[in-house]
């Protein structure tokens, strides 16, 4: 039976508009890849630079072809292995590719999601959807329908409400454009994971890798100044910053050692897969708190993709 929501935001992104919608990392801001104009309405929703390429989301990987004009074997291999799945590949573009969705480079990003309302959209409109996060340039990702509305109100035609995000954070992103294949944003899928595929290891981004979307010093961040802490010092910092009169909001593994009004404590899941996917909620929830300052206490070192969403949000620690 036809799905009415879907129809419809198939006929927006027809027409040229803009329809948001979940993957099971984060909600994206869609827009049809094919038709610039269409792809310049993100730019201007998000308040995103030109030269910031944007991914594309395939229904499947057999429309690669479309968009690439040379598909290493390593993009088959982690195609069939990760897809649908959070890992986009950058790979060479072909000669159709507008040059808005690419920042003006060689190489474009793609991915098959694996959300189900990603999937049923992509299927209905049988072609590519750029979509990066659906919120303001450098601000915290939405994982929620309810978190798209009120970062971009007006500036979407449709918001297609799939639930909260499994997973929370963006996809691993891969550059297979290169001599060697180089992770350029970590995420749920590991570097490991995708060595044991490649059977080869996967170097450092170097001078000439591909320009990607989370590649910037400062994202993912909230108005709100963050600093990431050692748990050691966690609470003495808190009531150090909150005094006098200021306040301060805690993300922590544990619950407050002492009530304190000045201090708004939230405790965070213990696990890296839960605190992933309530990463951004709880950062919002941070934000909104009306405290001055935002302390996160630090994760473990084996977390690679939540240190560097925590690393990208937080301020210079210069004077801290």
């Amino acid at each position: 039976m036809p799905n009415p929501d879907i129809e419809k935001a198939v006929a927006i992104l027809r027409s040229g508009g803009l329809v948001a919608f979940p993957t099971e990392t984060v909600y994206g801001l869609g827009a049809d890849a094919s038709n610039p104009d269409a792809v310049k309405k993100i730019f201007a929703a998000k308040g995103r630079p030109q030269n910031h390429p944007l991914i594309v989301h395939l229904a499947d990987a057999s429309h690669l072809a479309h968009w690439v004009r040379d598909i290493p074997m390593a993009a088959h291999r982690l195609g069939e292995r990760f897809w649908p799945g959070p890992l986009t590949l950058i790979l060479h573009r072909a000669e159709n590719v507008p040059d808005v969705l690419t920042g003006s480079q060689d190489t474009v990003g793609l991915r098959v999601p694996g959300h189900p309302v990603a999937h049923a959209l992509l299927q209905a409109f049988g072609s590519g959807i750029a979509a990066p996060s659906a919120n303001r340039f450098g601000r915290i990702s939405p994982t929620t329908a309810e978190h798209v509305r009120a970062e971009l109100g007006a500036r979407v035609d449709m918001v297609l409400d799939g639930g909260s995000c499994d997973i929370g954070i963006e996809s691993t992103i891969v550059d297979l454009s290169g001599s060697q294949p180089a992770v350029l944003r970590p995420g749920k899928i590991s570097a490991a994971e995708i060595e044991e595929v490649l059977g080869e290891p996967l170097v450092r981004p170097g001078p000439s890798s591909a320009r990607a979307p989370g590649m910037l010093a400062v994202h993912y961040a909230p108005q709100t100044p963050l600093h990431v802490v050692s748990g050691k010092v966690l609470a003495e910092t808190a009531y150090r910053l909150s005094a006098p009169g200021k306040r301060a909001a805690v993300l922590a593994y544990h619950h407050a050692p002492i009530a304190d009004a000045r201090i708004a404590w939230f405790a965070a899941p213990s696990q890296e897969a839960g605190y992933a996917r309530e990463l951004y909620a709880n950062l919002r929830r941070l934000d909104q708190s009306g405290c001055d300052v935002i302390l996160v206490e630090q994760v473990p070192e084996e977390w690679d993709a939540v240190r560097d969403r925590l690393t990208k949000a937080a301020v210079s620690k210069e004077g801290f």
